[in-house]
């Protein structure tokens, strides 16, 4: 089992790694870990993501209550809790503003017609949530309905948040939203699209459970999964 010092200095690197890609500007964005049953690391608020250091990072409670620390918890603790909540198997989160898929966010259009076949298996599909006020619950009440069965979810004028068993893994899961969604501008510049048929999507969904076979992922996630729920055309978000 990872160390609290480790799990500090993932945060700090994907926190870099984030500011470097261009995923947040500013002081946008948070990650966080869960330490165990009771304690969740957080990334504070206003602090740049490039320029964190491993003592800016808090611990809090399952309440949001700050446990340790000395910045203050970044005022989205309640879109991190909800979904450590929801998902027992949920380690690490990550929430960023990727500009591609946030444009996508920004215009009400979800990424969710299978057009490549990576995506499918590795995320299923990347719903959009509609608006909530960030650092109020609200925003966290507009993403349950999603967190069941996504690791990823578009939120409506705002960004998108990742997450998975690790840090590495939701990290991973940001990346594939991003590039997916440069993929799928292009097919709308291009004028065209070619989504994956009913069949084809079955079968990635197959290769999908004996990819994740045998693996806490599976058994809480991917087994439950409805395959043609990803045939679903783009979410319209008043």
């Amino acid at each position: 089992m990872a160390t609290e010092r480790k799990h500090r200095e993932e945060i700090i690197r994907y926190g870099r790694m984030l500011h470097e890609r261009g995923f947040v500007a500013a002081m946008d964005g948070n990650l966080s870990v869960r330490l165990d049953a009771k304690r969740i690391l957080v990334t504070p608020t206003c602090v740049s993501k490039g320029a964190m250091r491993a003592s800016d990072l808090v611990i809090v409670g399952m309440d949001g209550k700050r446990l340790a620390g000395r910045r203050n918890v970044t005022s989205e603790i309640a879109m991190h809790l909800l979904i450590y909540k929801m998902r027992a198997d949920v380690q690490a989160i990550v929430h960023a503003h990727p500009p591609t898929a946030t444009g996508f966010a920004a215009a009400g259009m979800a990424l969710t017609e299978p057009l490549v076949c990576e995506v499918v298996v590795g995320l299923g599909s990347i719903p959009l949530a509609r608006y909530g006020m960030p650092g109020t619950d609200e925003l966290a009440e507009t993403l349950e309905p999603y967190v069941p069965r996504h690791d990823a979810i578009l939120m409506s004028n705002h960004g998108v948040v990742a997450y998975g068993d690790t840090l590495e893994h939701a990290h991973m899961k940001m990346e594939i939203v991003e590039h997916f969604a440069q993929i799928a501008l292009v097919t709308h510049l291009l004028g065209k699209q070619r989504p994956l048929s009913g069949i084809d999507v079955e079968k990635l969904m197959v290769a999908r459970t004996k990819y994740f076979a045998g693996t806490k992922y599976f058994k809480t996630k991917v087994a439950s999964s409805v395959p043609l729920e990803i045939m679903t055309p783009p979410e319209k978000v008043s």
